[in-house]
């Protein structure tokens, strides 16, 4: 019991497996306000780079969309700074490696793509890692980010780091003199109507429509696009002032700048995700090391992590399979009792529970595999499974000393006549979970997999065990039963024995 506990810290933790489903996702993120011919441009030079990988059997591409998320959760929006690559690869039955590591050479070979941010990956569960920090200061986040990212590079065995920290999206920054343009009369309104028809056009119910047979179409006018774009053009636009109109630079400051594209916001407060692609590692793994990064150590005490994602789902199911394991041992030493009507001796058939923790963990730490969702429900189902070796034992035990065997040689007696259906039924349950722990079944087995495992190391351990080691325990709880019972026998024998010598 002791070394099986010593395991748990030596396992691998995540949420999920990563799946194999032999398709991937390439996201190219450009500079906000990219044209979409350019994005389009870099699009097919990417498909054309990753159909040179080998295992890439067909790339489809879309220019234009973002797509976030991943399986039921994937939402897809409008960006022409975007463009997604859905890749197909050899099914899993034809290839000798795993997707992750077809993902890491689409990943490195896409590297030589110049001004663009690239993201490799489904997007499923077991993926991705994902740091959020969030802060009412908006400066301390960014510097908080940046500093975290960086230290994020320094992981070994991972992929691509990415933050959705927003670009900068180039602009023109028109800053007006209020004091100048309040000695011509000018109002800010006046300047903003200016720029807007300039740039963007008027967009009032009066101007004009085009006709057609059935339907209006809004006529919008504004400036040439190479003379809405330039700092010189843009200066030389006149506003309407109460003496007369003059130029938007002698009244305003104009210069080139940028700022964000858009503002993520998590309980009120700004927020910036950080994705660390998992690349075929354990997400508690990589989680550990990147909490013991000196810039995560160091957050501003304006900053803060937000568990989100699969770390914050994995904690929850951490935290809710402790309560389901005790429900399901009171469960099943209710039955028991019920059973046996015994308090005790049930216990010696949990017994059984322990000795198949070394057996279930084991495997697990021999065979790399991660502690996830399926090794839970592997666990909580062995509950179930190991104890009716126990209960073949001591359910036989009981109706032979009923029949005035002594406890002994009824001890020898049910493990010499049941060790024959004990194993047999754990070899027939055992061949059943064999082709499933070892992916012989075909497909993609990533799910279901630990959780053979799990049971078939759970059950065979179990199986050996409790036929040397529940009938030293049944002795145990019988001695103990007639400790407990031996006082109460003592005044029974002294509240009768009046009337057994009373004289005829």
């Amino acid at each position: 019991m002791a070394v099986s506990l010593s395991v748990i810290p030596l396992l691998e933790t995540g949420f999920f497996p990563a799946s194999d489903d032999s398709q991937t996702k390439v996201t190219l993120t450009l500079q906000p306000g990219s044209q979409i011919r350019t994005t389009d441009a870099l699009a097919r030079r990417a498909a054309e780079i990753v159909k040179t990988v080998p295992d890439v059997v067909t790339v489809f591409v879309a220019v234009g969309s973002a797509s976030s998320g991943g399986g039921l959760d994937t939402s897809i929006s409008s960006d022409t700074a975007s463009a997604t690559l859905v890749v197909n690869l050899t099914p899993l039955d034809d290839r000798d490696r795993a997707q992750s590591a077809i993902e890491g050479d689409i990943r490195r070979a896409l590297a030589v793509l110049p001004g663009a941010r690239v993201e490799v990956g489904s997007g499923g569960r077991g993926t991705t890692l994902e740091i959020t920090l969030a802060s009412d200061d908006a400066d301390a986040l960014d510097q908080a980010a940046m500093a975290v990212e960086k230290d994020l590079r320094t992981l070994g065995g991972v992929g691509a780091i990415t933050s959705s920290a927003s670009l900068q999206a180039p602009e023109i920054q028109i800053v007006p003199d209020f004091a100048r343009a309040a000695a011509v009369g000018i109002t800010s309104e006046a300047i903003a109507d200016v720029l807007r028809v300039a740039t963007n056009g008027g967009y009032a119910s009066s101007l004009s429509k085009l006709n057609l047979p059935q339907r209006q179409i809004s006529i919008r006018v504004r400036l040439k696009p190479e003379m809405r774009t330039g700092i010189d053009s843009i200066s030389q636009l006149r506003v309407s002032g109460t003496n007369g109109s003059v130029a938007l630079g002698s009244i305003a400051q104009i210069r080139i700048g940028g700022s964000s594209s858009e503002i993520d916001r998590i309980d009120r407060e700004r927020n910036v995700t950080l994705s660390v692609e998992l690349n075929g590692r354990a997400l508690g793994d990589v989680n550990r090391e990147a909490r013991a990064l000196p810039a995560m150590k160091s957050l501003p005490g304006r900053v803060h992590v937000v568990e989100q994602g699969e770390l914050q789902r994995m904690s929850e199911m951490f935290e809710s399979f402790g309560v389901a394991m005790a429900i399901g041992v009171f469960c099943i030493y209710a039955v028991l009792v019920l059973l046996f009507h015994d308090f005790l001796q049930p216990v010696t058939i949990l017994m059984a529970l322990p000795l198949a923790l070394g057996g279930a963990l084991g495997p697990l730490l021999v065979t790399g595999t991660t502690f996830s969702m399926p090794a839970v429900i592997g666990l909580l189902m062995l509950m179930g499974i190991v104890t009716k070796n126990s209960i073949l034992l001591v359910e036989y035990v009981i109706m032979a000393r009923r029949q005035g065997m002594e406890r002994f040689d009824a001890l020898i007696d049910a493990c010499q006549k049941r060790a024959r259906p004990i194993i047999m039924t754990s070899i027939a349950m055992g061949a059943g979970m064999m082709p499933i722990a070892l992916s012989l079944s075909g497909g993609d087995s990533g799910f279901r997999q630990p959780m053979a495992i799990v049971v078939l190391g759970g059950l065979i351990t179990s199986t050996f065990l409790s036929l040397m080691v529940i009938p030293v325990v049944f002795t145990f709880i019988d001695d103990l039963l007639q400790i407990l019972i031996k006082p109460f026998r003592g005044d029974v024998a002294v509240q009768t024995s009046p009337e057994v010598h009373l004289p005829q």
